[in-house]
């Protein structure tokens, strides 16, 4: 049995979830991209919900962070870490 807080990415939230971010990981190339998620309000505490994921494959996802909702790709989503014991 996997322990409820253990941080998750924002894409394994199942639709109409909450959770907290935990922060933004990304390395390298990516560094720039996690910047962007973290202006936008990706940022650690922060409220996120999941709206609803594409049907085949989840991608795009639509989320809710603080009162923005915003269309992610899946590997944007996969750099968000959460916590969904809040």
């Amino acid at each position: 049995m996997s322990n409820p807080s253990t941080p998750s990415c924002l894409d394994r939230l199942g639709a109409h979830q909450m959770a907290r971010v935990v922060r933004v990981n990304a390395q390298g190339s990516a560094l720039p991209l996690a910047r962007q998620l973290e202006e936008i309000g990706f940022i650690p505490g922060e409220r996120v919900q999941m709206l609803s994921k594409a049907l085949f494959g989840g991608d795009p996802m639509v989320v809710r962070v603080g009162v923005s909702t915003f269309a992610l790709r899946k590997a944007e989503a996969q750099l968000i870490e959460i916590d969904t014991e809040h």
